[in-house]
């Protein structure tokens, strides 16, 4: 379908739903998730960032953006080293798309190796995109794929796709991202809980498109996963800027080993002790990590924000509190230690209110 991308940037691999289904705003679709509709059958009403909050953005892409170039490096490198030129880019939709983007221009620039890039769908409960993933093997070998997202959370989506997969067993499951707070791969850029700009925003970082979307109404049995175009919001696209400004602090000349020293605490058990402590039923309302928190504050109805001491009065958390103090929710200290997790996100149990 169509995005704000470069044509050789990425080919993306959904069908175009623009027009067919009304975006809701999150507190229309939080009860209704909570009520047992999947968020892949809705599509959430984009949020309109305030002037503070694009400058909390601006902030982030300019002191952010070589910590961010550096880890995209180091992925890009393992996955040189692994597969040299037989690899074939595919990037979960959407968090994963600028990020594919990004290792695809760094193995140009430094290798002059020209990988074919997709993207495509996989839902939490509902899996991978079968018909994409079946055109992509009509092109390219098994031991080619690669799997890309931005960051792992709690690592909901590894363990999707690892069910996925069952059915691609020459496929593999692993996922290479930027950021891996919850340690739970190596093929990471880091373990540190970096703040990745792109995470602070929605349609207009990555490239127009929407969150994927998989009704049966609309998304038939032959047909790509579906997904929105924001025309809309054409004028305030920042996907080439953002893609831009990290391709220009990339660094060529260091390891692909890993430099940073990380906790050996696994992101699950934090999850775990977080739930037991805070009274959550459902670990799917705990969203740890930079990303995690601010796509809570950004799509859905936060109960709580808590922060690891260590980090509260980090640069990378100026806009966790601005977004915060415009929804108007409680941001605490964390009564159980992150790990590696500078913030945590915890969805409002509505049926409590």
């Amino acid at each position: 379908m169509k995005s704000s991308y470069l044509p050789g940037d990425v080919q993306i691999l959904l069908k175009d739903i623009t027009g067919l289904v009304e975006p809701l705003p999150a507190s229309v679709r939080e009860v209704k998730i909570q009520e047992g509709t999947h968020y892949c059958e809705m599509l959430p009403l984009e949020y309109e960032p305030s002037h503070n909050y694009m400058m909390a953005y601006e902030n982030a892409l300019q002191n952010y953006a070589k910590p961010t170039a550096i880890a995209v490096g180091v992925i890009a490198e393992k996955l040189y080293a692994k597969k040299r030129g037989n690899l074939v880019l595919v990037s979960l939709a959407r968090a994963g798309i600028p990020i594919g983007v990004l290792i695809k221009r760094y193995l140009f620039n430094k290798y002059r190796v020209q990988v074919q890039h997709y993207a495509i769908s996989i839902i939490r409960g509902r899996g991978i995109d079968k018909n994409a993933m079946d055109y992509i093997l009509s092109i390219h070998g098994s031991e080619t794929i690669q799997f890309v997202d931005g960051w792992i959370g709690k690592g909901a989506i590894l363990k999707q796709l690892k069910e996925a997969l069952v059915d691609y067993p020459d496929v593999s499951s692993d996922i290479a991202v930027v950021s891996d707070p919850a340690n739970l791969t190596d093929l990471c850029g880091t373990h540190e809980d970096i703040l990745i700009a792109s995470s602070c925003l929605n349609a207009t970082v990555t490239g127009l498109i929407s969150r994927t979307f998989l009704r049966s109404d609309i998304i038939g049995a032959s047909d790509f996963h579906g997904a929105a175009y924001y025309e809309k919001l054409k004028e305030q696209d920042l996907s080439l800027e953002f893609v831009q400004t990290i391709e220009n602090e990339f660094v060529y000349d260091y390891s692909s080993e890993m430099t940073d020293i990380h906790d050996i605490v696994k992101g699950p058990s934090v999850v775990a002790k977080i739930a037991e402590e805070y009274g959550i039923e459902d670990i799917n309302f705990i969203k740890p990590g930079i990303g995690e928190a601010t796509r809570v504050l950004l799509r859905r109805i936060p109960w709580k924000i808590i922060i690891n001491e260590k980090y509260k009065d980090a640069d990378e958390l100026k806009h966790i509190y601005q977004l915060a103090a415009e929804k108007n929710v409680e941001c605490e200290i964390s009564k159980v230690d992150l790990g590696n997790y500078k913030v945590c996100g915890i969805i409002k149990k509505l049926s409590d209110v």
